[in-house]
């Protein structure tokens, strides 16, 4: 019996996984989430999960931070991409940073299943046209990657938020918080990615944008 964990904010391809997972491992236990701090959460009452299915751009889970802050947090749960994204390099870059498959939404409900059935049995799986394709991303990504995992959910949303050029008081109306609690979660942020000053926040934080993502 399987344990899986399905994370994607859009019903109708998460049904269609869960219609997958019913029909061809009808004993296992699924659990789903729609956002990444309830996957989180979802992870810490079941680290034996055998697989996560994660959407790359679900709520809290935008471009690389999703995947990145799963694979620091529970590294020895494999994880699959599930994306409507489809390019060489998202793929490539989501695998260069843990993920070990990916499957667009595009993939029929036959290809899903193989994908799913090839990494529970330790192999990773990616669309056949890219497969023969994929490299190596470059170490600065990687050490840049390995700091924003220390970051919280929280602390990523402020990132986020400083990227598009907010101010502290904008922030903390959005977020609910003081300027005060704002204020210690950049200085937090700075200390964490090495940085002193927004400029290089957005700097950092481009690094890890997946640009041509424009849905999921």
């Amino acid at each position: 019996m399987y344990h899986f964990q399905v994370a994607d904010d859009h019903p109708l391809f998460r049904n269609a996984i869960l219609e997958v997972i019913k029909h061809h491992y009808p004993n296992s236990v699924v659990n789903t989430s729609c956002n990444l701090d309830g996957t989180i959460r979802d992870l810490e009452h079941n680290p034996d999960t055998d697989l996560l299915l994660l959407d790359i751009h679900m709520p809290g889970s935008q471009d690389l931070f999703g995947l990145i802050m799963v694979r620091e947090k529970f590294p020895s749960i494999p994880v699959v991409i599930i994306s409507a994204i489809d390019n060489h390099n998202t793929i490539n870059r989501a695998i260069g940073h843990g993920a070990c498959g990916y499957i667009p939404k595009s993939c029929s409900s036959q290809d899903i299943y193989q994908a799913i059935d090839s990494i529970l049995n330790g192999n990773r799986w990616v669309p056949e046209e890219v497969r023969n394709n994929l490299r190596p991303i470059d170490s600065e990504e990687k050490e840049l990657a390995a700091k924003v995992a220390t970051l919280t959910p929280q602390q990523y949303r402020v990132l986020c938020y400083l990227r598009e050029g907010w101010l502290n008081k904008q922030i903390g109306y959005e977020m609910g918080l003081t300027e005060a609690t704002i204020k210690a979660h950049i200085t937090a942020i700075f200390r964490k990615l090495g940085i002193t000053n927004r400029t290089q926040t957005v700097i950092s934080l481009n690094k890890l944008s997946l640009d041509d993502l424009v849905g999921s």
